[in-house]
């Protein structure tokens, strides 16, 4: 979550910090020096700051616009006869584009070292900057803003962005709700957008009291950097907030993005995609870095922290809102905890292929996922996970470069997402940077440097779209 022509240019140098936020030279004279926190005191009128700032917007988009026209093919090929749980068509095919005169194969056989010597690593396997990311904050795909204000009159535009991502590449919206506790009922959303509009009509009788009462706080607006009652936001007037259910639409993901708030200067901090909150109740380390012990425990740094920069103080400014751990944040926990994974018909109770029900080419799949393409040394079923971090150390492959105000240098070690129900959850990796499955299958036999032929990447996309 970051901030501002004032708060956003966090952990850069400390006159461009000064000079942005107050709206003037008198800091340019001092020595450059990054810092890890932002202007409290903002001086320039709000109006002046929107005026300027949707000014720039154009601007702004058109350039995020040309890196994703530049790093991918975004066309609309869905993979015949291949949905969501809900129906929407799952996006296919490889949109990572190549360096001039390479093909997948001829790269797969260079050694990290000859690839970012000659300049070969595929652009779109580099970190995904945000759409604006000297400043990043919280960012809604336009379909979410219209239903959540439909129901709510409660308005997420930012008035000096808009989403970047195309919508044919963001999870179904809204998307199923599947419960562990009744798997009887099968998706128990009934096709709507869950809000506090409609969360007790669809949900009593359902859940217990304690659940509900976690449903409506997960579903409760509250101050967060770009949206709150200070002059120092991005929505035109003053807001009630975000609430958690606004990202993790439905218990699971409408792809909204953000900026982690665990890392500094501001130019390497890492884009984020939200994950689905399916499956939370096996996984083990919550934040894709983080490393948080627990659902509970991530659920209440969100909202004393993650909502404001990791900035403490900032929190106090706009408003933080510090939640009970022995009622509100266990509860709160306690309905995340029963978000279950979609259906897959076609795994057995040990969450291998069933023999009678699969395809030859997704046991084939089965085979390289578990053989030479190595998956299951992190991903291992039924949930396929480890609960674990790796280090992919992609930075072997290019050398330290800034795009659209991004430092790509060293990931660090990233948390192993479940693959369950994966096919529901575009895009990929934990900045979204790989639009569809086979932009990972690519990206991972890179990577790893696994050597599989297009057969067996082709069996691989198989199998995973079964889990």
């Amino acid at each position: 979550m970051s901030r501002s022509a004032p708060a956003g240019q966090l952990g850069r140098a400390l006159p461009l910090v000064l000079t942005l936020a107050l709206g003037g030279a008198a800091g340019a004279a001092q020595e450059e020096k990054p810092t890890s926190y932002l202007p409290v005191a903002i001086t320039e009128d709000f109006h002046s700051v929107m005026q300027r700032l949707a000014g720039e917007k154009d601007k702004v988009m058109q350039t995020q616009k040309a890196l994703l026209e530049q790093r991918y093919d975004l066309a609309d090929r869905p993979v015949e006869g291949v949905t969501m749980s809900r129906g929407k068509p799952v996006q296919g095919g490889v949109r990572v584009k190549l360096p001039m005169g390479t093909s997948w194969h001829e790269l797969a056989g260079l050694g990290p070292d000859q690839i970012r010597q000659r300049k070969l690593f595929p652009a779109g396997f580099l970190p995904l900057p945000h759409p604006k990311h000297g400043e990043g904050g919280m960012l809604f795909p336009k379909f979410a803003i219209d239903e959540i204000n439909r129901q709510e009159q409660r308005d997420l535009t930012r008035f000096d962005l808009d989403f970047d991502l195309p919508d044919r590449f963001l999870p179904e919206f809204p998307a199923p709700i599947y419960l562990t506790t009744r798997p009887d009922l099968g998706d128990v959303s009934q096709g709507k957008l869950v809000t506090l509009m409609n969360f007790n009509e669809l949900f009593n009788g359902i859940l217990n009291p304690k659940q509900l009462e976690g449903l409506r706080l997960l579903l409760t607006p509250f101050p967060q950097q770009q949206f709150n009652a200070t002059e120092d936001r991005r929505s035109e007037h003053p807001h009630r907030g975000v609430a958690c259910f606004d990202c993790h639409a439905n218990g699971h993901s409408n792809g909204a993005t953000h900026l982690v708030g665990d890392i500094r200067p501001q130019e390497l901090r890492h884009r984020l995609d939200t994950p689905p909150l399916r499956g939370v109740n096996i996984q083990r380390l919550f934040g894709s870095q983080r490393a948080l012990k627990s659902v509970e425990d991530f659920t209440e740094f969100e909202q004393r922290a993650a909502y404001f920069d990791g900035d403490p103080v900032i929190a106090t400014k706009k408003g933080v809102n510090v939640l009970e751990r022995g009622s509100q944040v266990h509860f709160m926990g306690e309905f995340q905890n029963i978000l279950d994974f979609p259906p897959a018909p076609k795994l057995d109770v040990e969450g291998r292929l069933d023999p009678a029900k699969a395809s030859e080419q997704e046991l084939r799949g089965e085979q390289v996922f578990h053989g030479k393409g190595g998956c299951a040394g992190c991903h291992a079923p039924p949930y396929y996970t480890d609960n674990l971090m790796h280090n992919l150390r992609t930075e072997r492959f290019f050398e330290p470069q800034t795009i659209n105000g991004r430092l790509a240098k060293a990931d660090g070690p990233i948390k192993t997402f479940p693959l369950r129900g994966i096919k529901d959850s575009p895009p990929y990796l934990h900045d979204g940077r790989l639009l569809t499955l086979d932009d990972t299958v690519e990206f991972f036999n890179l990577v790893l440097q696994r050597g599989l032929s297009q057969e067996e990447k082709a069996d691989l996309l198989a199998f995973l779209r079964t889990l």
